[in-house]
């Protein structure tokens, strides 16, 4: 596996409001563990590849960005839906994605064009999952939410070919904010 999508939930389908919120850092905790693992495994990870919405996305790419000072060889790729996606984003937003693409590896926008319709994200959907060879999502069948459309092209694709679709549900969430409570306990 060379090439994985990490994608997952936007922050207002977490109930995410600030920057400072504890639960990105227990997402970003375990999507570290789940890539880290994977690297270990054996899996010759060459991309990490997402679409720029905001939450676990941009997160993933913060933690990508972590990781490559010890796996030099991981790159981040993005691919916008359309172009100008962060255009109505508030400042902070705009600001924060700006960051984050100035840290990528390879940028590009699949429909080279503003946002015209949903065509535009089902085709960025199916685009992700063709050039890929799994996906790693962070989602709980019990809530559902906008990583649903890209999971539903992932199946179909895994019922064709080898194609594993990772996914960080609320239990194993709830884990990693369990280990780093103990964590913080031993600490004192």
């Amino acid at each position: 596996m060379k090439v994985l999508v990490v994608t997952g939930y936007k922050p207002q389908e977490l109930q995410v409001f600030k920057k400072n919120d504890p639960a990105i850092h227990y997402i970003k905790k375990a999507l570290h563990k789940r890539i880290v693992s994977l690297l270990e495994e054996g899996h010759e990870l060459e991309w990490i590849v997402i679409s720029g919405q905001l939450g676990v996305e941009l997160w993933g790419a913060e933690v990508v960005y972590e990781l490559q000072e010890s796996y030099e060889e991981l790159k981040v790729a993005i691919f916008t839906p359309f172009l100008e996606q962060e255009e109505n984003w508030s400042e902070t937003n705009k600001e924060y994605y700006e960051l984050i693409l100035s840290q990528a590896n390879h940028i590009d926008s699949i429909t080279k064009k503003k946002y015209e319709s949903p065509l535009q994200l089902r085709l960025k959907n199916q685009f992700l999952v063709d050039k890929s060879d799994g996906l790693l999502v962070v989602y709980d069948e019990e809530r559902q939410g906008n990583p649903q459309y890209i999971i539903d092209i992932a199946k179909n694709k895994a019922a064709n070919q080898s194609y594993p679709i990772f996914m960080i549900d609320d239990y194993e969430l709830q884990l990693v904010v369990e280990e780093e409570q103990l964590n913080q306990q031993d600490d004192w």
